[in-house]
């Protein structure tokens, strides 16, 4: 999908900065509108539906914008007072409302428009809140919080200040989402597919999800981003799925043709205004001209990032358990982002492999020919080590030449390492052997179809040191069973 054709543009005096900062290409998105013949009907709709919230007024002592391209503060709010007392009992929603912010999320889309780059902060990140004045008129000093203390205090333009002192970047819009516009989004665009290696579950929001590819509607996605009680990872780990969520929903977005489709963009940006919040200068003509801009960024082009941090946490007091940003890896990150370039170095093209939760190097395997053509076991020996297997490198014939399926015998105790190399081998027939060891043995039958390949699930970080990667490194490989829930 390609956007409008654009002109070239004088640059824009430094005196007078519009209102989207480095503004997209509004004159381009006008006339895809016209050509559309709802374009009128389109943003009259989208603009009655964004609800507009201050968050820059009296802002003073701001970050300068270098390096071109347009930052969003994304925040993700609770907003359960407008789930129905179905969803809150389905999908673990009740207690009563606070005024809190689940996610926090820079967003940077490229001056060229074609990347996108997302940094997540952690809300738990320790944050010198910025000296303000509150509602009734009362003064507070500066003094420390945990991140998300500051929408709870000050809402959305505490929240801007904050995160503008602490990263030093300049924030030209501000985007607020809550439950019930994340599920409803999340149901027009048809659901949203993921994939993990092992089982997730957590009591506390009711996720339940089985190793494999879901397709999750709008209460199931909501349980997965909002998920922190999986294991020992806590909110990092809630940020990592996070991050694989939105590489699925680019791909949907891009792969699907929502972008260039009127109607489906109507129905999918109506869908997030009917209870999005933003500020003042971002009109549903920007909107639109983001939607055309988003075109040409596809899974490989978007990138996804968490501040570094340094554990253990910090108690800070009135706060609890505090986030340490590693402030030398941190400022490279935010530099990187100030000055419009990619996060994540060129890399080679990678092929789509299946995410697993052992890491192939720690499955040893030896491998046999139950057929009657020569050299088989050998390449098959051959393509399990390509793609990351503790192969023996000597393989050898099975005691039959006449096995139909392709068989996995391996030790119990192993039970999760198997299902790596059960990835690597689709259809393949597990078979238990008590006492058999760590060496798993495959023997190759006459369905065998070649090695599918496979990677850990934690995917290979950047060598700047500030762990980004892009969406299609964490994105479902395609093809295989999918489930929908």
């Amino acid at each position: 999908m390609s956007a409008p054709a654009r002109s070239p543009r004088p640059p824009l005096p430094r005196a007078r900065r519009p209102r989207w900062g480095l503004r997209l290409a509004t004159g381009g998105a006008c006339l895809v509108l016209a050509v559309s013949g709802i374009g009128h009907l389109l943003v009259r709709e989208l603009e009655s539906g964004i609800h507009r919230v201050d968050a820059f007024g009296g802002l003073d002592n701001r970050p300068k914008s270098t390096g071109g391209g347009v930052n969003f503060l994304v925040v993700g709010t609770d907003g359960r007072e407008k789930i129905t007392p179905r969803e809150k009992a389905l999908y673990r929603l009740g207690g009563a409302p606070c005024r809190c912010t689940d996610t926090i999320m820079l967003m940077h889309l490229s001056g060229d428009h074609r990347r996108v780059s997302a940094v997540s902060l952690p809300r738990d990140s320790y944050a010198e809140i910025p000296a303000y004045t509150d509602a009734a008129g009362k003064r507070h000093p500066s003094h420390p919080r945990k991140l998300n203390a500051a929408y709870a205090e000050g809402g959305p333009n505490l929240t801007v200040r904050t995160v503008e002192h602490l990263t030093g970047v300049h924030v030209d819009h501000y985007l607020e989402v809550d439950f019930a516009s994340f599920m409803k989004t999340v149901d027009v665009l048809g659901g949203v597919k993921i994939c993990t290696a092992r089982p997730l579950k957590d009591d506390h929001t009711g996720l339940d999800l089985p190793a494999g590819t879901h397709v999750l509607g709008g209460g199931q996605a909501l349980q997965y981003v909002r998920s922190r009680h999986v294991d020992g990872t806590s909110d990092l780990g809630r940020i990592q799925r996070q991050q694989r969520f939105l590489a699925a929903v680019v791909h949907q977005a891009t792969a699907g043709g929502i972008l260039l489709n009127p109607v489906r963009f109507n129905r999918v940006a109506g869908a997030l205004l009917g209870s999005v919040r933003a500020d003042h200068g971002f009109s549903a003509v920007d909107m639109v001209a983001l939607g055309r801009a988003m075109s040409g960024v596809t899974p490989a082009s978007s990138e996804f990032a968490s501040v570094p941090v340094i554990l253990p946490g910090v108690p800070v007091k009135g706060a609890g358990s505090t986030l340490r940003w590693d402030r030398a890896k941190a400022e490279r990150l935010f530099t990187t982002l100030r000055e419009d370039r990619p996060l994540v170095a060129h890399r080679p093209k990678r092929v789509r492999a299946t995410p697993v939760d052992v890491d192939p190097a720690q499955v040893r395997v030896h491998v046999l020919n139950g057929t009657n053509t020569t050299g088989l076991a050998r390449r098959a020996d051959r393509a399990l080590h390509a793609t990351g297997f503790a192969t023996t490198g000597s393989p050898a014939d099975a005691a039959t030449p006449d096995v139909r399926h392709t068989e996995i015998a391996y030790d119990p105790v192993w039970d999760r390492s198997v299902r790596s190399l059960a990835a690597a081998l689709p259809g393949a027939r597990l078979k238990p052997v008590a006492g058999q060891g760590a060496v798993m043995q495959v023997t190759v039958g006459a369905d065998y179809k070649g090695v599918r390949p496979v990677r850990v699930e934690a995917p290979k970080t950047d060598t700047a040191g500030f762990g980004a990667v892009t969406g299609d490194e964490v994105a479902c490989p395609e093809g295989g069973a999918t489930r929908s829930l």
